[in-house]
Formats: structure tokens, C-alpha cells, sequence
């Protein structure tokens, strides 16, 4: 994984004096809240309903046993004993005091972390495939590219007052696992006819108020354009964005406000401009010196079969299990939905005993995935036993990777203020009904946001729930049909909203309809749509449909 050089080690640790500089004023009074405001949030530091909330930045998600170790210390000593991993590949804490902040933010530095650019009008942590390096299909290692696009964007002098937040992903493989259609722009690693790797560049997805997803703005980007393209596209989006009006001024709304034509047009214009400047041309010694920091471990030779364990374990290894490129090894998930508990949640004792396993089984890094999960990413076969017996112990070997029960949720009403209802408890209720037969029904992802601004991605839901208020009272309307895979697709709607005593007997009536509908063992989505929404509707709303009889 990447290490810091001397100009991000001087550049974290002048951040930190910089803001503790900012809280001592802010704390004496000197700074109101209107002042200290765009200060904090440039320090990824926001003030939500009961305490403020300190988002850690993870890039392309990826954390070493001591960076662990250093959230877990964190934890215990600064917050509540646990911090909550997001669909950003984020770490937020959600109780620190504003005094301890800066001391928060050396203990990070020391490990090479920090939580700038989490938060402001600018570019947000770069995100990627959290199977990056180890996945069977991919063509080649987003990382590299990511930490490129990250050292590019950190306090780009153009792009740090943007009209609005900027999200990118990166992806490398033919199965997105990184949605990158929901992003403002992504990038996606492909060969062209020649046989010679690129980019294809994407632009205009979203999710909140007006969902769209993303378009192709550049076919096949060679790699030494790929900054200069990027910048191209921020460009336009920095120049053209609207400023006038907060729910207007994502890129989303400009690249479908032009269309695709004529956005490319702009871009095709941007982009000759910056390369006949030729300053931002991607040296190929310097892709190679990034691409070093991420080179796999030297792969033993070993055998392919997986060890037969007990039944928890021969359970597990159907659900968290996922294909490895070398021969021995798997990509092993760890839920962090236990039955009941709160999703992405994880307990400080937790950290540490993960930072442990990864030592003890030289695993030198774990991933945070797109579903508040952890990853370990080149897991000997052999191992599999012995580290998912010491997962059972530790409360994370849940063996329902990619089941109903692995649902997405934000904080929602519990914690932010910008929440209409609650995630969490929807999320717990849902999840303790349908466990007894999540075998039965496979692959199906429940994902819930507690407002509009979808930070738990409930339009890429198979089944999305949206927390919405009703004079003071929380209700919640159901989407069916939505994707952040390569078949991405935003959720459809299915009527009005339903009462908190409701939604967890609607989504049941939506499984069930599924399991009855079905052929030759469908996904929930190919079920979806081959018989469109009109079964799930009748289902969802029987009973006022028998009522209005």
C-alpha cells in the first residue's frame, strides 16, 4: 500500500497545527459557528444532531494492522468505543469532543491518515473496487490510479471551491463493484482492440434529490492523459456549474442539462487545451514508481481446495468467499451486519483483535468495502479454519455477504441532522425477520437512506427505502429494481410511503412475492425484470387496495 513521501508527512502535520490553531479560537470564542464552519469542514469535522462527527479519510479503502490499531485507540479514547464504516470507504466517529479534535487528528497523522477533503465543496476521498489486486476478473489494479487521482486533487488550487461535493471511483475489473455510474465522474480500466490498457471515463451520476447515472465522456483515455483529462472534465464542471441554487449544482445536473454531445464537445475542448500546455502529461516512470506501492505479495504455491470445517464455517465459506486470481487463495469478507446490529458499525476491542488476526496471519492490509464491510483481500486457503473460528469469537463471522440481511444504512435519525427518519432500527427489524430464510432467498440487496441525499445509496437498492417526513411523523417509501453493478439502474418507486409499523411487513410481502415468482433460481433483479413492478405493487399495497373494494 502507498506510504507517505516527505511532502504528505509536512503536509498532514501542518493541517493539524493549522486546525488546532482554529479550534483553540473557535473555543475561546473568537471564531463564531458561521465562522468556524467552512474551517471544520475542511478538516472533515461536521456538527450533526447530539455531537459533532469526525469522517477519517481511507483512501481506495484500503488500511494497514497499524492503522487499525490507531482507529481503535481512537475510539476508546476520544469516542465511544466504536466507529462506523461507510459507503465512501470512510471511517466516522460520531462523539468526539471538539477540544480533543487536534490531538485526534496527530494521533492519525503519526499512521498516515487525516480527514481532509471528506467534507466541503471539493474533491472527496477517492474510492475503488475493494477487491482491487485480488479479484479473479479484473484487468488491473484501480489503486495505483486512485492514489495518483488523489495526489492530484489534494488541495488542487482549482478545485477546492467547486460548486458543490465531488465524488470519483475508480474500477478495474468487468464486475463494478465500485458503482461507478452513481459517481460525478469515474474511472474504468479497459483494453481497446489494440490489446493496450486505458481509460474509459465516465461523468454525471448521482444519487440524492435527482438521481441519474453516469455517461461515457472519454471512450479510451490513454494513461498519460488521464490527468489531463480529468482536469478537462473538472474544468467545465468548476466553469459551467451552477452556484445559484445547492440543488442544482452537482455535475450531475450539467452533464444532463448539456447531454452527452455536447458535455463531450466541451470536455474534447478543455482537453486539447491543458495537453498542448503539456503540464499535466503522466510520465510512464511515474505511473510505474505509484504502481510499486501496490504490488501483491509474493504468492506461495498451494493447494486450491478449501479446508472442511464445521457447519458455521461450511455456511460461511458459501456466502463470504469470493474468487482470488492466485491459485490457494480467496478474498474473504467480513460482515459487519450481525443479525440485529448495526450495519458498518465496529467496536474498538474489534479493531485491535482484526489488526491481530492480519499480523498473525501475515496479511499486511484489510479493505473497507461499498457495504460497510471489511475485506481481507489474499487470505491462504489453508488459513480459512483457523480465521473464521477467531472471527466467530470476535462476533464477525456472519455468513451473509451479499444476503438480505447484509443491508446498507446510513446513521439517519439517530445521529444526523439532516435525517428524516430512522435507518437503523428499520434495518435491525428487517434483518431479524428475514434471517431464518435468507439461504432460501440468495442474493438481494436491501439498502436504506434516512433522507433525500441517499448516503445509503437506497436508489442502487434491489429493494431501496427512503425515510421521509409526514407532518412530524416517519414514513418510508420502497423502490424496487436499482443497481450499482455493471447493470446499474435506478430504483423505481412503488407509491406512497409506508408507516414505520409497515415497512418491515412490505419488504417481507416483496420477498415473498419474488420466491413465488421466480424460475430456475433467478437473482431478485432478473425476477424484477422479467415481471415487472405491477406483482410487487399489489403485494406491497394490499391491503388498501382491498380497503378501496
Amino acid at each position: 500500500m502507498y506510504r507517505y513521501d516527505e511532502f504528505d508527512a509536512a503536509f498532514v502535520r501542518e493541517r493539524v497545527a493549522q486546525f488546532r490553531y482554529q479550534v483553540e479560537r473557535r473555543l475561546s470564542g473568537e471564531l463564531n459557528e458561521d465562522q468556524f464552519k467552512p474551517l471544520r469542514l475542511m478538516n472533515g469535522l461536521y456538527l450533526q444532531l447530539h455531537a459533532y462527527m469526525l469522517r477519517i479519510a481511507v483512501p481506495y479503502g484500503t488500511l494497514s494492522s497499524r492503522q487499525m490499531r490507531m482507529l481503535a485507540h481512537i475510539a476508546r479514547t476520544y469516542d465511544k468505543g466504536y466507529g462506523h464504516f461507510t459507503t465512501r470507504q470512510n471511517l466516522q466517529f460520531n462523539w468526539p469532543k471538539l477540544k480533543d479534535v487536534p490531538d485526534i487528528l496527530a494521533d492519525l497523522a503519526t499512521v498516515e491518515m487525516h480527514a481532509i477533503q471528506t467534507s466541503g465543496n471539493c474533491i472527496r476521498n477517492v474510492t475503488a473496487d475493494h477487491f482491487a489486486g485480488a479479484a479473479r476478473d479484473e484487468i488491473e489494479d484501480p489503486r495505483p490510479v486512485a492514489e495518483i487521482i488523489r495526489q492530484w486533487s489534494s488541495l488542487h488550487p482549482e478545485f477546492s471551491f467547486l460548486p458543490r461535493k465531488f465524488k470519483i471511483a475508480v474500477g478495474g475489473a468487468k464486475h463494478d463493484r465500485a458503482a461507478l455510474k452513481f459517481h460525478d465522474m469515474a474511472v474504468e480500466i479497459v483494453k481497446n482492440d489494440a490489446g493496450e490498457t486505458g481509460y474509459r471515463v465516465l461523468a454525471g451520476g448521482g444519487m440524492g434529490r435527482t438521481p441519474y447515472l453516469g455517461y461515457v465522456v472519454g471512450d479510451f483515455v490513454a494513461k498519460q492523459d488521464l490527468l489531463a483529462f480529468l482536469e478537462a472534465v473538472m474544468r467545465v464542471y468548476n466553469e459551467e456549474g451552477r452556484r445559484d441554487n445547492i440543488f442544482k449544482a452537482r455535475i450531475k445536473i450539467l452533464a444532463h442539462a448539456l447531454g452527452q454531445e455536447e458535455m463531450r464537445r466541451r470536455i474534447e475542448r478543455e482537453f486539447a487545451e491543458i495537453k498542448d500546455g503539456e503540464t499535466l502529461y503522466l510520465p510512464e516512470d511515474e505511473i510505474a514508481r505509484i504502481a510499486a506501492y501496490f504490488a501483491p505479495p509474493v504468492f506461495e504455491k498451494l493447494s486450491d481446495e478449501v479446508p472442511r470445517g464445521d457447519a458455521d464455517f461450511e455456511t460461511w465459506k458459501k456466502t463470504n468467499l469470493h474468487p482470488h486470481r492466485a491459485p490457494g487463495y480467496a478474498i474473504a469478507t467480513v460482515s459487519l451486519k450481525p443479525i440485529g446490529g448495526v450495519p458498518g458499525d465496529c467496536s474498538a476491542d474489534q479493531m485491535d483483535a482484526l489488526a491481530d488476526l492480519m499480523d498473525g496471519f501475515g496479511l499486511d492490509e484489510i479493505r473497507v468495502s461499498h457495504e460497510q464491510n471489511l475485506v481481507l483481500p489474499h487470505v491462504r486457503k489453508k488459513d480459512l479454519p483457523a480465521i473464521h473460528a477467531r472471527l466467530k469469537e470476535l462476533g464477525l463471522a456472519t455468513a451473509n455477504a451479499g444476503l438480505v440481511t447484509d443491508i446498507i444504512a446510513c446513521p439517519g435519525l439517530d445521529y444526523c441532522d439532516l435525517a428524516n427518519a430512522r435507518s437503523i432500527p428499520v434495518a435491525q427489524a428487517i434483518a431479524t425477520r428475514l434471517a431464518p430464510r435468507q439461504n432460501e432467498i440468495g442474493e438481494l440487496k436491501i439498502k436504506i437512506s434516512g433522507c433525500i441525499n441517499a448516503c445509503g445509496h437506497h436508489h442502487a437498492g434491489h429493494i431501496g427505502i427512503l425515510g421521509v417526513d409526514k407532518k412530524g411523523v416517519e414514513f418510508y417509501q420502497l423502490q424496487l429494481g436499482g443497481s450499482g453493478a455493471e447493470d446499474a439502474a435506478i430504483g423505481e418507486i412503488m407509491g406512497p410511503g409506508l408507516g414505520a409499523h409497515e415497512i418491515v411487513d412490505a419488504v417481507e410481502r416483496v420477498v415473498d412475492t419474488y420466491l413465488n415468482l421466480r424460475r430456475d433460481g433467478e437473482r431478485f433483479l432478473e425476477t424484477y425484470r422479467r415481471v415487472g413492478a405491477e406483482p410487487f405493487k399489489n403485494m406491497i399495497y394490499r391491503e388498501q387496495l382491498h380497503a378501496a373494494h
